[in-house]
């Protein structure tokens, strides 16, 4: 018998202080079974930093929220529609290949990578050349000590605040914040 997601929900204040973006965001998060609760933070992260676009992309009138990730290697972890059905932004976590992100780069306005995990050096040597034709594309690092405290937060209900400000991203929650500062790789 296969396993089921387990199915998470947050609550998520946004207040982007960056992009003067101010909204609450009511999630459901299905973690897949080989998926841990560092990545499928990070994926909450992606979104957050991202929520402003939704005002700046599509004027407001548009969807964001969590494609089927790694339950559908052909949908994004973080997707960004406007009214008219158009991909704005597709958002990957992790360390994919560069083929998946050229197919993205065909489908979508703009791609953004989010790699987290302590191997993430190893893969962006490896791909940094690979991804120079695909002007679509931006890498961002999570840093590998904010991306581990982030599981600490990780509840099936979550109560979240995110705060951007100069670049940086606190969540807090009951659990307590973190603060998370990507770096542009790309």
């Amino acid at each position: 018998m296969a396993l089921k997601s387990t199915v998470f929900r947050a609550q998520l204040a946004v207040a982007d202080i960056d992009h003067g973006y101010y909204a609450d965001h009511a999630l459901t998060l299905a973690r897949h079974p080989s998926e841990t609760d560092e990545r499928m933070m990070v994926r909450l992260v992606a979104l957050a930093l991202n929520a402003h676009a939704l005002q700046a992309d599509c004027g407001g009138d548009g969807t964001l929220g969590f494609g089927a990730g790694l339950s559908d290697p052909d949908d994004p972890d973080v997707l960004l529609r406007d009214f008219t059905g158009r991909i704005r932004r597709w958002i990957e976590v992790g360390q994919p290949e560069d083929k998946p992100l050229a197919r993205a780069s065909s489908r979508a306005d703009q791609v953004q990578v989010y790699a987290f995990h302590h191997a993430a050096e190893v893969w962006w040597r490896g791909i940094e050349g690979k991804l120079a034709r695909l002007d679509k594309v931006q890498v961002w690092r999570i840093p590998t000590a904010a991306s581990q405290a982030l599981a600490a937060l990780a509840e099936r209900s979550m109560q979240l605040q995110a705060t951007v400000q100069e670049g940086v991203l606190m969540l807090s929650s009951a659990r307590g914040s973190v603060d998370v500062e990507p770096v542009r790789w790309r």
